[in-house]
């Protein structure tokens, strides 16, 4: 059975990147494959170091991986990582990010997805942003858009940005993350037009969210070529 690794981002922070990610896990889970997913790098951590992200994630796998192993880097403050980095008095570097990831996309998981943290450009360090992870990767790419006012121009700026750092855009999908904005289906279907890549689905609010039924939604075999 062929792999898959994949690096989900967003057009912006809060947009249902790891409610996303649960999804697809299920829905690959559902086809019989073993999953996993690692959340390398989290901002906003517990008393016990934990990030509710990297917890959702590890619940929503099939491989039994320890904590540490989904999310390597767990820093307390909820700020942007490079700053949570420094107040925490450590160095964060992608060369090191991407060698954790690395332990587990050479496990035995046939679909491993790499969730990143708010959007493409996030900074790492002083020099380096999530997007040199993905690149230091090789991965394609799942972009996860917020459907509210202004996500065209975010969609459309991310999947540009991803297109000039050599990698490709596998699919993307419509996330609502909050009431339906105006116009929402003349908006997807602005953004099919202009997206170079399938919509795998399009995935409405939730309360609670549920990640088994927002697998219905999502056609993973557009990415997968199942």
């Amino acid at each position: 059975m062929s792999r898959l690794n994949a690096f989900v981002t967003g057009t912006d922070t809060e947009v249902g990147k790891t409610a996303i990610s649960c999804a697809l896990l299920h829905a690959a889970a559902a086809r019989g494959l073993r999953t996993a997913a690692v959340k390398p790098l989290a901002a906003g951590c517990d008393a016990e170091g934990h990030n509710e992200d990297a917890l959702a994630l590890q619940a929503a796998m099939t491989e039994e991986l320890p904590y540490a192993q989904v999310n390597p880097v767990a820093l307390a403050p909820s700020v942007a990582p490079h700053i949570a980095a420094r107040q925490a008095g450590k160095r964060l570097q992608v060369g090191r990010l991407a060698g954790l990831c690395r332990g587990v996309t050479s496990g035995p998981a046939d679909f491993v997805l790499i969730e990143g943290a708010g959007g493409w450009r996030v900074p790492v360090n002083e020099r380096e942003t999530l997007a040199d992870l993905a690149r230091e990767l090789g991965f394609g790419v799942i972009l996860v858009v917020g459907m509210r006012l202004g996500c065209i121009n975010h969609a459309l700026l991310t999947a540009e940005a991803i297109r000039r750092d050599g990698l490709p855009l596998l699919g993307w999908v419509a996330n609502q993350v909050g009431e339906p904005m105006a116009c929402h289906a003349e908006n997807v279907d602005t953004l099919r037009r202009w997206l170079p890549a399938p919509l795998l689905g399009e995935v409405p609010r939730l309360t609670p969210f549920d990640p088994k039924k927002a697998s219905d939604l999502l056609d993973l075999s557009l990415i997968y070529g199942m």
